[in-house]
């Protein structure tokens, strides 16, 4: 069996001194005047030549065994433990000063990987992106913020789950880039997904990027609209301005008259009339849709929510309108825009009742990071949600299909967001507006 090191150091010892010892000790028998001194002498140098050995053992043994706890400290995290002796020109000093060296640069680089490790999630949790990674298994490893609410549950809640039961494992067999339409459990709409691979630990991993282009796409639309719009409106008020002057001096001059046959003064009259009124319609036609492309930028300021609903619901035309308000949330917003936006859903939900029984609620929540008006009425509801935001389409005779539009492009204004769905509960439909909160609110 093989002896421990600190062992065959003693026996090292013990070993260099034997012979001196033992030379010691027979002098000492040779010349020792009384044998009972001789005996006394001889347990001396013995006990002296072992005392020598395990001293020995033990000052070489003990730093050895620092060392030892210093390395073990090291190889579990303790970066912070410190030896002594660390100095020049001893052999151990070198040791444990190096030893030092290494647990400081450790040190420094756990830091660094800390702090970059919180600076990546920081990131990914004010990131829009959406950001999920599985592992081989295709179970949930990492998830953000955007990607949590993409999934309108709680992170924590996420984690673990396998793709299927997520609903997102058709991601996860698509090319690395592509565009697609996607239904997740919290919304729907365009997504550009990009898929990467990675390793953790040795172990591959597959990140999936999503990017909602929802809003993109209709801000391109809502340009598109808006240039359209500013081009048609001036070339149809170009065409109009001189037909209503030219008709309303024709019938000026027609009043001035008097040769006109009998008869024809009145069907003159009254046509040139239907031409100016005509020019004047259209002409206001073009002017409401005008707005698309006039909206100017919100100008925000705290806008108690609870007493803008209340204001709105207390006019003579929703009055009908119930509140649900339990405590008050306060948003910077435009308050002339936002009403307009809520005085146009508030008006779609009343139209929508006409002719059934059942009532207009108005609802004011609050999340974490959003405050939610909804109004919710107990109509039909809508056949087909595809289109009405699409300007000029509406689904009410003599509608502009401008009034959804315009209150989408507002609270879109303010980092909102607006939807229109049909009720689960019952049969109607409920507008809802999502406004973000500040930061420190």
């Amino acid at each position: 069996m093989k002896l421990a090191f600190q062992n065959e150091l003693a026996l090292l010892a013990l070993a260099g001194g034997l012979p001196a010892t033992v030379v010691a000790v027979a002098y000492a028998w040779q010349y020792g005047p009384t044998p009972e001194l001789r005996i006394i002498f001889s347990a001396l140098l013995v006990a002296v030549w072992i005392a020598a050995a395990l001293a020995l053992r033990r000052r070489l043994s003990f730093p050895l065994q620092s060392l030892a706890n210093l390395i073990e400290a090291v190889r579990f995290g303790d970066y912070a433990l410190r030896g002594r002796r660390a100095q020049r020109n001893d052999v151990l000093g070198e040791v444990v000063k190096e030893i030092n060296a290494l647990g400081s640069a450790l040190q420094e680089q756990r830091l660094a990987s800390m702090e970059a490790g919180a600076l990546v999630e920081t990131v990914l949790e004010e990131l829009d992106t959406a950001v999920f990674a599985f592992d081989t298994d295709r179970r949930l490893k990492l998830v953000n913020r955007a990607g949590a609410e993409l999934m309108g549950r709680s992170a924590d809640s996420l984690l673990g789950q396998d793709a299927r039961q997520l609903g997102v494992h058709e991601l996860l067999d698509r090319s690395d880039h592509t565009v697609i339409s996607y239904a997740f459990p919290a919304r729907s709409g365009r997504f550009e997904v990009r898929q990467r691979s990675f390793r953790e630990s040795g172990i591959p991993h597959t990140l999936i990027i999503v990017s909602d282009l929802s809003r993109t796409l209709r801000d391109e639309e809502r340009r598109a609209w808006q240039r359209l719009i500013r081009v048609i409106g001036h070339e149809i008020n170009n065409s109009l301005t001189p037909i209503k002057s030219l008709a309303g001096t024709l019938r000026q001059m027609l009043s001035r008259q008097a040769t006109v046959p009998a008869g024809e003064d009145g069907d003159l009259t009254s046509g040139l009339a239907l031409i100016g009124d005509r020019a004047e319609s259209l002409s206001k036609f073009v002017g409401t849709y005008s707005q698309l492309a006039r909206l100017p930028p919100p100008s925000k300021q705290p806008v108690p929510l609870r007493s803008m609903l209340q204001r709105l619901t207390s006019l003579e035309t929703f009055k009908g309108a119930a509140l649900d308000a339990p405590y008050d949330v306060t948003v910077a917003v435009d308050a002339v825009q936002l009403e307009q936006a809520v005085i146009n859903l508030l008006k779609n939900a009343v139209e929508a009742m006409d002719g059934t029984r059942g009532a207009v609620r108005v609802m004011l929540t609050r999340t974490r990071e959003a405050a939610v008006i909804e109004v919710q009425d107990e109509g039909p509801g809508v056949a087909n949600t595809d289109n009405l935001f699409v300007p000029f389409f509406t689904t009410k005779p003599g509608g502009s299909g401008v009034g959804l539009t315009l209150s989408r492009q507002i609270v879109e204004g303010h980092g909102g967001t607006l939807s229109l769905e049909n009720r689960q509960d019952r049969s109607g439909c409920i507008a809802r507006v999502t406004l973000p909160l500040e930061k420190n609110g």
